[in-house]
């Protein structure tokens, strides 16, 4: 049996106490299991806000989305992380990556360093943080997530939640720009972890970050403004993508359900402009997990 589907909702923005709260109970009505924050300057900041997400609604975890290690001194952060799983009624998810925008370092004063170095960096406060919070009481599920080798199986190795973007870093940009992998190479990423993953005693949950949602009957005028940018790009390709879901309920359904099927994307996170959006795919992923696809799928469904 497939895992049943879970569903994120990241939250980019900070916002005073009676509208953060409020918008933390919005996601939980649309059916979100998981209100998510990211680690970016300009951003909400992580923990607090986490807390302030758990006091306001009921049945969500919280989590990280994800924490940028070279950000953090993993000794001052297993406080962190101990202190705000015990406020939120041990409902807290711990996301860690290393970090990809240069300019966020460089505008905090920290040391930037080599993919190499950044993942080295990481594992070291993997390995800290399960030293240091072994005695703090049940753990905290572990997601990590990245594209390269050495990420995936430092992913294999710890994590309960294997993520993936389904992008990469637009080369030499310092800004985080990212650009989606197509169906192809992310088929690959997905086998090569599970390479690494092969001697795991219980398989990681996977996780997908969603970067478009548009509920449509005509996907070509929702996706104009993506192919203006990227004249490389045919229509079919873009719907193609899996981090696009682009076209009807009844397709955005069956895609997801295909991508469950074929690669094992159960946990499924949105960000917040498309939380509503999204809504009626997470009430009919509900309803009807395992209903077979409406209508063929494209290239990404198919062996």
């Amino acid at each position: 049996m497939p895992r049943p589907f879970r569903f994120g909702a990241s939250l980019l923005t900070s916002a005073p106490a009676d509208e953060w709260r409020a918008r933390c109970r919005r996601a939980e009505e649309l059916g979100y299991d998981v209100i998510l924050v990211p680690d970016h300057l300009g951003m909400v900041a992580p923990f607090p806000a986490l807390v302030a997400a758990a006091d306001a609604t009921e049945r969500p975890r919280v989590g990280t989305f994800v924490l940028n290690a070279g950000f953090w001194n993993p000794t001052l952060l297993a406080r962190e992380v101990a202190t705000t799983n015990d406020l939120t009624g041990g409902r807290l998810e711990l996301g860690l990556g290393t970090g990809y925008i240069q300019a966020e370092h460089e505008t905090a004063g920290l040391p930037f360093g080599s993919p190499g170095q950044r993942v080295d960096h990481l594992r070291r406060t993997v390995e800290e943080l399960a030293r240091l919070l072994k005695t703090t009481g049940p753990g905290v599920p572990l997601l990590l997530g990245g594209n390269g080798d050495r990420m995936l199986r430092l992913t294999a190795e710890y994590a309960d939640i294997a993520a993936f973007t389904g992008a990469r870093l637009v080369p030499g940009d310092t800004e985080g720009k990212l650009s989606p992998v197509d169906s192809t190479e992310f088929g690959q990423r997905v086998a090569r972890y599970r390479e690494f993953a092969a001697d795991r005693e219980k398989p990681a949950e996977l996780n997908l970050l969603i970067q478009l949602v548009a509920v449509t009957d005509d996907p070509a005028s929702a996706l104009r403004p993506l192919l203006d940018r990227r004249p490389d790009l045919t229509l079919e390709q873009v719907l193609d993508l899996p981090v696009m879901l682009v076209g009807t309920q009844d397709h955005i359904t069956a895609k997801l359900r295909a991508l469950r099927d074929r690669h094992g994307f159960s946990y499924l996170t949105v960000l917040e402009p498309y939380l509503e959006a999204f809504a009626p795919v997470v009430e009919e992923l509900r309803r009807n997990p395992l209903a077979p696809p409406a209508h063929p799928l494209l290239g990404f469904s198919h062996e």
